[in-house]
């Protein structure tokens, strides 16, 4: 107690009221004082009580001299108390109720609750450094129950892979009473999932084999929708399209060019091609660059004039794509360009191609 001093109930310049709790006794160690069920304040310097009675009677301590603050189990029939134990009265200290006290800490005896944590006043930098703190643990408490989530889902995408395995298993082997009903209904459920046995390192190594393997899966699953797409599709779009089926077995762009670059030595259907702008692109080699020249040719011919973004429109495929097939077609000289502010276009070549009189 001897850290105390009297006080005038005034706040010092740059304080700020904390909380404040009624019905508090002042505590020298154990030792009970006379202060009793007065007015504790907490404020961003110091710690004052007040007499609920007498206001004139008001002490306080800077917390400048507490080291830490605890508390203290409550007995049976003892109210909740907290502890500050408090660094060594400084030599110049203001006078206070106690000159001097054998013990180097004091505690609150609270009888009327509020012991716990108070709820901070967010005032000035003190304050905004608490809300920023409170933000982080908000978001890092998001961020954990948001992982815990997708574990979750991936745990479940595995059971989902294993039952289309066992379908896969089932249809082939036409054990058990399986309609052809069924078999339809089962394979529809199949493609909804995606590629049930999608190639990985761990099936099947790294190196050359890992990606031979892969390419003829890529081919498989991409000779379709690239037939239905015109021929041709941009690898990001074959990237986003396979990632999407092969679920949590995801693949690098790495690995993807890798494989893509198998496709002719394996004699598959599709090829991996690069435009002189750097776009890579994946398709059919029945269609072959001449044909897709010579339908982009036909096209410009019907047209008089063509933008990329015109043929985008026309044929169903990306602008990149567009752009890559009229160079192309400007290269093999079906095609000259017009660049102009309002965009690239091209048109027939009428100097190699002479129309009819």
């Amino acid at each position: 107690m001897d850290r105390f001093e009297w006080g005038n109930g005034n706040l010092l310049q740059g304080e700020t009221q904390v909380k404040q709790q009624h019905g508090v006794r002042l505590h020298d160690g154990t030792d009970k004082t006379a202060f009793d069920r007065g007015i504790i304040t907490l404020t961003s310097h110091r710690l004052i009580w007040t007499d609920s009675v007498q206001q004139t009677t008001l002490v306080t301590l800077p917390l400048s001299l507490v080291l830490y603050a605890e508390e203290v189990p409550a007995g049976r029939g003892k109210s909740p108390r907290v502890a500050f134990h408090l660094h060594p009265a400084p030599p110049n200290k203001p006078p206070g109720p106690v000159m001097m006290s054998a013990h180097s800490y004091i505690q609150l005896s609270f009888k009327e609750g509020g012991e716990t944590e108070p709820k901070a006043i967010h005032a000035g930098i003190v304050g905004i450094e608490r809300n920023l703190e409170k933000k982080w643990r908000d978001t890092d408490e998001n961020i954990s129950q948001a992982f815990e989530d997708l574990n979750k889902l991936m745990k479940k995408a595995k059971e989902m892979v294993d039952l289309s395995r066992t379908i896969a298993n089932k249809i082939k082997d036409k054990q058990g009473s399986i309609t052809e009903d069924e078999t339809v209904q089962f394979k529809s459920y199949l493609l909804s999932l995606g590629i049930a046995n999608p190639v990985t390192r761990e099936t099947h190594g790294t190196g050359t084999k890992y990606h031979e393997e892969l390419a003829k899966q890529l081919s498989d699953v991409l000779t379709k929708p690239i037939e239905e797409s015109g021929g041709m599709m941009a690898l990001s779009d074959v990237y986003c399209r396979i990632n999407r089926a092969r679920g949590m077995e995801l693949l690098s762009p790495d690995d993807l060019v890798d494989a893509c670059r198998q496709f002719e030595a394996l004699r598959l259907p599709l090829r991996l091609r690069v435009f002189n702008s750097g776009v890579m692109v994946i398709e059919l080699v029945s269609k072959g660059e001449e044909a897709i020249i010579r339908q982009t040719a036909e096209l410009l011919n019907e047209k008089k004039t063509l933008s990329p973004d015109e043929l985008s429109q026309s044929t169903g495929i990306s602008i990149l794509l567009a752009k890559g097939r009229l160079l192309a077609a400007e290269e093999a000289g079906q095609a000259c360009r017009d660049e102009s502010v309002e965009g690239i276009r091209f048109f027939p070549n009428l100097f190699l191609n002479p129309p009819t009189r």
